[in-house]
Order: structure tokens, then sequence, then C-alpha cells
């Protein structure tokens, strides 16, 4: 016997029976959205592609669908002009698929700290009908795990009126709070498909000396969070002898998966779940999803817990690693738009960067290359560029890196950080910024600090 999450105890078999009892094709799950309705759609590697392709070839049948996520991955069937007024999506995160629609209203996008995210749905925020998510295969016990997508998946499948998900025999089943049991499903469609992967670029000679910069700062037994990319899998590489290091995350990514295999990280000093590697959702290559399946070292949460910045700050010595398009000589962060132009989101960098700050030990960490457009922009600017959004503020960031070394802002005025941030611009862009500086009024005359590398 075992008990849903309604307290009715179910046999076994009486599970198996439930389950199967819910079976559909993806037709006739699409057949339960409605016209003026609000659907959640699980993002990332969880995007369940097959599901939304069905419910775009409903689009004469349908009006006025939202359709509310954080980043999807694979081709978007809704951003075509033919699907105005029928869909439109909801941005939490924006990508690739969804940027350009963004950019030219024909998609919305709100901007909002991930750990918050799950808020919308669980106090009626953002009141949902529908929701749409990949899981795993139920266990013997009736529960599917939410897999490589946690975020505020669960937070969407408990608050939604009603749940259609796609059964993925290739979704990992992760372990932590993770599982739904198949009678809070409206309806389930078996598919049978490898989930999206993430490519990894090699890092050069600019991303490794910013890892090396990076690692300088973090000691052993330190806590990580990092994102996934050239700086995160350089600052890795240099972490060789390291010891006792632990992660809690936003993303599980093969940098994590490597760094386990190095011996590089144990968890056993954490001051959070000692052990275990912490993070709400998993993308990265196929090796990286068979490694989390089952696996207990994972410790996979939605984001209002994994990222809350009181729980990121409960671990002791954290590290959180984050990245910037530009950064301003007073320390202001941009980090989800070009100017006026929406890029990404918020994500998770603001709930780490205070979180680290508030741990004992911790370091907030801001790393980026110091140009942009092969050597012909700087990244570091005496301001962001007009109707920029700022991510992280300036009374927020305590260290910049770029391969020119670390600018330490915590505690700084306004003129020593502009003096620190130009000592790590690139060489090329130094006078135009000091000049800017002074221009500004941040400094009293000539700019007082060196112009060399």
């Amino acid at each position: 016997m075992n008990a849903t999450r309604t307290g009715k105890a179910l046999r076994q078999s009486e599970v198996s029976q439930l389950y199967r009892s819910k079976l559909v094709s993806l037709e006739t799950a699409a057949e339960f959205i409605q016209s003026n309705s609000r659907v959640f759609v699980s993002g990332n590697a969880a995007t369940p592609t097959p599901l939304l392709e069905a419910l775009a070839a409903r689009k004469d049948e349908l009006q006025n669908v939202e359709l509310v996520h954080v980043l999807q991955l694979g081709p978007d069937p809704f951003l075509a002009p033919e699907m105005e007024g029928h869909f439109r999506r909801r941005s939490l995160f924006v990508g690739p698929a969804d940027r350009e629609a963004v950019n030219t209203g024909r998609a919305d996008y709100v901007p909002i700290s991930l750990h918050q995210v799950p808020w919308l749905f669980k106090r009626g925020v953002l009141p949902l009908d529908f929701a749409l998510v990949q899981v795993s295969p139920p266990d013997e016990f009736g529960f599917v795990s939410l897999g490589v997508e946690i975020i505020a998946a669960k937070a969407a499948v408990e608050s939604a009126r009603k749940v259609i998900a796609l059964v993925n025999p290739q979704m990992p089943r992760t372990l932590g709070d993770t599982f739904i049991h198949v009678s809070k499903f409206a309806a389930f469609v078996e598919v049978d498909m490898p989930l999206p992967i993430l490519p990894r670029d090699p890092f050069g000679e600019v991303e490794a000396q910013i890892g090396k910069y990076v690692a300088d700062l973090i000691d052993d037994g330190c806590t990580l969070q990092m994102g996934i990319g050239a700086i995160p899998d350089a600052v890795l590489a240099n972490l060789q002898g390291r010891q006792d290091l632990g992660i809690h995350t936003e993303m599980i990514s093969d940098g994590v998966m490597e760094a386990l295999e190095r011996g590089l990280v144990t968890g056993i000093k954490k001051t959070l779940l000692p052990g275990k590697v912490v993070g709400t959702f998993v993308l990265g290559s196929e090796r990286l999803y068979r490694f989390v399946h089952n696996n207990p070292l994972f410790e996979m949460r939605p984001a209002d817990w994994v990222n809350n910045p009181f729980n990121v700050a409960r671990n002791d010595k954290m590290i959180a690693i984050n990245s910037a398009l530009e950064v301003d000589l007073t320390g202001q962060v941009c980090a989800d738009s070009i100017g006026t132009r929406i890029y990404s989101g918020f994500g998770g960098q603001l709930d780490f960067i205070r979180g680290a700050a508030a741990s004992n030990g911790g370091k907030p960490i801001i790393a980026l290359p110091s140009t942009s457009k092969q050597g012909t922009l700087s990244r570091i600017v005496p301001l962001l560029k007009p109707g920029a959004g700022v991510v992280t503020t300036r009374a927020d960031v305590h260290y910049v890196v770029t391969e020119y070394g670390v600018a330490e802002l915590f505690g700084k005025s306004l003129r020593e950080r502009a003096q620190a941030l130009i000592e790590i611009a690139h060489p090329n862009f130094r006078e135009e910024l000091a000049k800017a500086a002074f221009e500004r009024g941040l400094f009293p005359k000539s700019y007082p600090g060196s112009t060399t590398a």
C-alpha cells in the first residue's frame, strides 16, 4: 500500500491501473487546453516539445492561451506570425527561441529572480489552469520524478488545475524534492526520446586567465555555485589540489560531474546538507543525464529553496561565480539586456550573489572577459548602455574578475571602485575610462592609478 498526496492509500496494482487509465495520445492531451487559459511549460532539457507541437496544431481552435515558462530549448512552434492572437509567451528567462519575439513585442518578459519564480504560482500571482511537464516513468509506488528540471515545475504541478506529462524513459530519475504521484496528473503521454544536450566549447587563453584568478579566491572546503560555459570550466580546471569542495548551485553541469570524478568535490565540509550536491536543474551531455539518474549524491530541490539567499548563506565559505554583459565604473552589473534589448534574464545571479555575501567566509564574484566583439568593445564601461537593466546593484558587488586581475569593491567608495575597475580593464581602454571617470566627477584630478597591465 502507498499513500497519494490526497491521503488515499493505493495498492501497487491499483497504482499501475491508475497510471494506465490516464495514458492518452499527444492529440488527446493537447485537447485538454482551452481558450483564455494560462499554461505553465517546463523548460531547459525537460521542455515537452511533442506536447507543444501538438498544441500548436490546434491554433485555429484556440484563442488567448498564455504560455508561462523559464528557458525553453528546441524549436518554438508558437512564434510564427500566424500564432498571434492564439498563443502568447510570458517568459521568465529569455533564450534564443523567444528573444526576437520579446524584443518586437510579440512575447512578454518578466524580470524576476529565480528563487521567486515558484512564488508566482504558490501565491496565486499567476494562477495556472494547466501545466505541461516531462517526467520519468512512475516507480512501483506510483511516483514520477521531475528529473532534470525542478525550478518551478513542482510549484506549477501543485498549483495548476490540470497537469499533463510526457513520460520519457530517457528522463533520469533524480532524487530530492522531485517526486509527484500519478494521482496528481490528468493525463500522460508516453514518448521515448533523447533529452536536449548542451554542447561545450573549449575555453581560450582569456578564460584560462580568468579561471586562474577566480581559483585563487577559492580555498579548501568552499562550496561553489557556477553556471555553464568557458569561464566555469576554466575555474574548475585551475582547482587541482583543492580539497573537500562542495556544490550548492542552480545548475548541475558536466563540469560538476567532472569535479566529482576528479575528487575535487566531496561535500564533507558543507554546513548545509553535507555530502550532497545540491541543484535545481540539470543541463549538459547524455553522460551527465545518466550520471544523475538514481544517484544519491544529488539533492534536487525547487528554486525557492535552492536559490533562496537565506539557504545559500547557510553554506559557510560559499563562492558564487556569475558573469555579466557589462559592468560600469561604479560596479553596477548588467546581465540580462544589451541596452533596451532583452537578452536573457535575472536567473539566479542576485540570489547567489546576496547569499554568498551573507555566508560566513563567502565570496560573491562577477567574472567576465574585459572586452567583446573581438576586442573592439570594453565590457568595463563608464556608464551602462541607455535602457540597460541592473541585475546586481553596486551595493551587492564584492569581486569583479577579468583576465587582467581582481577588483575587490566591497567597502570601496565610488572613486576607489572606478580606480580598481579601470586597473582590470583592457589596457587599450584604460585611458578612455579614466577620462570618462574624471568627466563624471569620480576622480578629482587625473586618473590616480597605473594604465599599464
